[in-house]
Order: structure tokens, then C-alpha cells, then sequence
């Protein structure tokens, strides 16, 4: 039998543990009933699922909703299937060879390279955290009328919930992720039931249809969705947070982490898709079927969701989804801007301190281009990284596909065949469709 995978492969030694402060604070249960050992596990899928779902998502899934109607749904469940494989992944190389992404691009290339990735990724979560800003300050501004520019300075107060919450346990960031999740869940049911959506037509949306290939706007929208769905924060993040159980060292018992992780990714992002989708089938219900079919500003979506709707409560709603969507991407981006910078440059600093730097390298960019652009540009903004983080994006999932496809690096958790060969099909379709959506953005800049 393969013995498990130590540093068998790698350019250099494994170095500190990915999360140090809370790696393997979790326990896991060796025996009992299934669901009871299962239970352990939940949590990380749900850190994951917010990446899915956060505000740079929000524009693309109500212009598509209320352009095409029901169309793009099956776009949202293509893209979603990718995912749930990706982040298979990321569990994967995180449970055989015990580092995150960041960690295992380190020791597996050459300085040079190492340091272009790391570049690369602090430029994405940079991007990432300007669209989850935005989204945070704008659902203040549509709840309290905060102004945008305070909205983003209140935001930039989550490192200090983040610290009182890890002080307390690592699950307690996950019951308060998994508590405004749920809250946002609830906010979209009563949001759609007051819609009325024809769910014949919600059911159609889901199988996908050759005009989405022919119609070029279609296509672009179709592009968006896709790529703003996988991001590559959402990577880190999943390959570092997944090691705070303490699943142990035998190959056995890496066999069952890997398998209640990747179940707990899948449900979340099973959950990711209803509230992706969700979004899409408001849009559709409220304004498409209404004649409005240019919405993509979400201060105008509030706006128009009343006199729609015909009741006041559903912008409310609407605001609060985006509000908690916004708290709980931030929270989610700033674990993995910690996880990139201490992975890619081994720095050791104490907890507080690296995530306090870690966090102001995304917020004060964010902040700064938040001010400068006020309210009117916030979609054209939201798009803007979107583009930002297709550069990246294939970066991070290339990495990640070559490292688990490799035995020597895996040992005996290397991914199956037909699971590498799924996992270079999705990476080579997300990077065409990212030039896609690149080329289009500077020919129609």
C-alpha cells in the first residue's frame, strides 16, 4: 500500500502549518455514528460558498435575470458544477500533503516564480475585496443612509470581529458565516414568493439552450456569471481553513477527512447555486417580466423592487442580503489574504499584527478607489474586478490541478484520472472564456 505523502516531491521541506493559531483546533471524532463524525467537518464549505455569492456575483446575475429572464440559470449550474470539482481539489491537496495552495506553489517552484504568484494573488484579493467593500457600503447606504465613504471605513472594522471570533474558536466564525447565510436565505425566499416566478419557466432555465452560444449578448452575460463565479481567494482559502481539523495522520483517517470535506464543500456550494440563482430568478420575476430589462446597478434593483413588488419590505430585503453577502465576503477575504501572504512569504508575525497588514493591503486600495469613484460608477467598478480577477484566476487553478494530478507530491490521495482529466478540461475552459471576457473588455473599453 502507498504510504502517505510527506515531502516527497517538493523543491523544499514543509515549513510552518497553514493557520497556525488555529490549525488543528478542531477534534475530530475516530469512532461513533457516521453523521456524528461527519458533523466535524462542516464549516469550511460554507467560508467557501460566501466566495460564490458575494457582490461582484450580485451585478452579473441581475443583468442576466433581467435581460434574458430564466435563460442563464443553466450557466449558474454549469458554473456551480466547476466549483464543487475545484474545491474537491483544494481539500484534497490541503489533507495529503498538509499545506494550502499558497504553501504548495512555494515549495513546488523557483523563488521567481513563487513570488509572481504571490503578486498575482494579493492583486486578485485586492480586487476581491473592492467588490465585497462596495457591496458591504452600498447595503449600509440602502438600509441606514450611510454615505459610501464611511460605509467603507466601517467595513474595514471586520479584522477586529475576526480576531474576537478566533479568539473564541474557529467555529464561531463559521456559526456567524453559516448564521447570515442562512438570514440571507431567508431574506430571497420572501423576496421570490412576493416575485411569483413562473417556476416552469425557473425549471426550463436549468437546461442549458444553444441560443446562449448564438446570441452575443447572451453570451457575454454567460461569460460573466462564469467568470465571476470561481475565484481565486476562494482557493486559498478552502486548502488552509480545511486543516483546522485535527483528522490525524494515517492514511485511513486523511481518506475519511477528504470525504466528509468534499461533502461539506459540495452541500455549501449546492446552497452557493440556490442563492446564485435566486438572485437571477428575482431579477427575472421583478424586472424582466416587467419590461425593465437594463437593470444591473444594485441601488437601482433596491430602488425599483418596491413599486414593483408593490410593498416596502422588499427592498429591505434586499438590502439586508447584500449587507450580510458583503460582512460575510470581507470576513472570508481577509482569512485568505492571511492564508496567501503567510503561505507565499513564510512571514512570522503574531496573529494580530499579520492579519491587521494583510488587511489593510486589501482595504486601503479598496477604500481609496471606492471614494474616488462615489456612487455613480459602482457597477462599472464591480466589473472592473471582475476582469481584474479573470487575469488571475487561471493562475490559481493551474497550480492546484497540476499539484493534485502529481503522485509524488500526493501519494496516495492523488486524484484519479478521470477526476484530472474533468479538472484540466474546467481549467482550460475557464481560462479561454477569461480571455474571452478580457478581449471584450478592452475592445469595448
Amino acid at each position: 500500500m502507498d504510504k502517505p505523502v510527506g515531502d516527497a516531491g517538493w523543491r523544499q521541506n514543509q515549513g510552518e502549518l497553514s493557520l497556525a493559531d488555529v490549525h488543528g483546533s478542531i477534534p475530530v471524532r475516530r469512532t461513533g455514528p457516521l453523521w456524528k463524525r461527519a458533523f466535524a467537518f462542516i464549516g469550511p464549505g460554507y467560508l467557501v460558498a460566501v466566495g460564490y455569492m458575494d457582490p461582484g456575483n450580485w451585478a452579473t446575475s441581475l443583468a442576466g435575470g433581467s435581460k434574458f429572464g430564466y435563460t442563464l440559470l443553466s450557466v449558474a449550474l454549469v458554473s456551480n458544477i466547476m466549483a464543487i470539482v475545484l474545491q474537491s481539489l483544494c481539500a484534497r491537496l490541503a489533507i495529503a500533503s498538509g499545506r494550502d495552495l499558497a504553501q504548495a506553489c512555494r515549495d513546488a517552484f523557483p523563488r521567481s516564480v513563487s513570488y509572481t504568484l504571490w503578486a498575482l494573488a494579493e492583486i486578485a484579493i485586492i480586487a476581491t475585496d473592492i467588490a465585497e467593500v462596495i457591496g458591504t457600503a452600498i447595503g449600509l447606504n440602502l438600509i441606514f443612509g450611510i454615505p459610501l465613504e464611511i460605509g467603507v471605513v466601517i467595513t474595514a472594522l471586520d479584522v477586529f470581529l475576526i480576531l474576537y471570533l478566533q479568539k473564541l474558536g474557529f467555529r464561531w466564525v463559521e456559526a456567524f458565516i453559516i448564521a447570515l447565510l442562512g438570514v440571507i436565505a431567508v431574506c430571497f425566499g420572501i423576496q421570490i414568493a412576493m416575485a411569483d416566478p413562473n417556476w416552469g419557466e425557473v425549471i426550463r432555465g436549468f437546461a442549458p439552450t444553444s441560443e446562449i452560444v448564438s446570441d452575443p449578448e447572451m453570451l457575454y452575460l454567460a461569460l460573466g456569471i462564469l467568470g465571476a463565479t470561481v475565484m481565486p481567494h476562494n482557493l486559498y482559502l478552502h486548502s488552509g481553513i480545511v486543516q483546522t481539523r485535527a483528522y490525524g495522520d494515517t492514511l485511513e483517517e486523511k481518506r475519511h477527512a477528504l470525504r466528509f470535506a468534499t461533502i461539506d464543500s459540495t452541500v455549501a456550494l449546492m446552497f452557493a447555486l440556490l442563492i446564485n440563482a435566486s438572485i437571477l430568478i428575482l431579477a427575472a420575476a421583478a424586472f424582466h417580466a416587467t419590461g425593465q430589462t437594463e437593470v444591473a446597478e444594485l441601488g437601482e434593483a433596491h430602488a425599483l423592487l418596491s413599486p414593483l413588488l408593490g410593498a416596502a419590505l422588499a427592498p429591505t430585503l434586499f438590502g439586508i442580503a447584500l449587507l450580510c453577502c458583503g460582512l460575510n465576503s470581507t470576513v472570508t477575504a481577509t482569512i485568505a489574504g492571511q492564508i496567501v501572504m503567510e503561505g507565499f512569504l513564510h512571514i512570522k508575525l503574531a496573529p494580530w499584527l499579520r492579519r491587521l497588514i494583510t488587511r489593510a493591503i486589501a482595504i486601503v486600495p479598496a477604500a481609496l478607489v471606492t471614494i474616488w469613484y462615489g456612487e455613480a460608477g459602482t457597477a462599472e467598478l464591480l466589473i472592473l474586478t471582475q476582469v481584474v480577477l479573470s487575469l488571475q484566476l487561471s493562475f490559481a487553478v493551474f497550480p492546484l490541478v497540476m499539484f493534485t494530478a502529481d503522485k509524488t507530491k500526493m501519494g496516495a490521495l492523488v486524484a484519479p484520472r478521470w477526476l484530472v482529466v474533468c479538472a484540466y478540461g474546467i481549467a482550460v475552459i475557464i481560462a479561454l472564456l477569461n480571455v474571452k471576457l478580457l478581449m471584450d473588455f478592452v475592445i469595448g473599453g
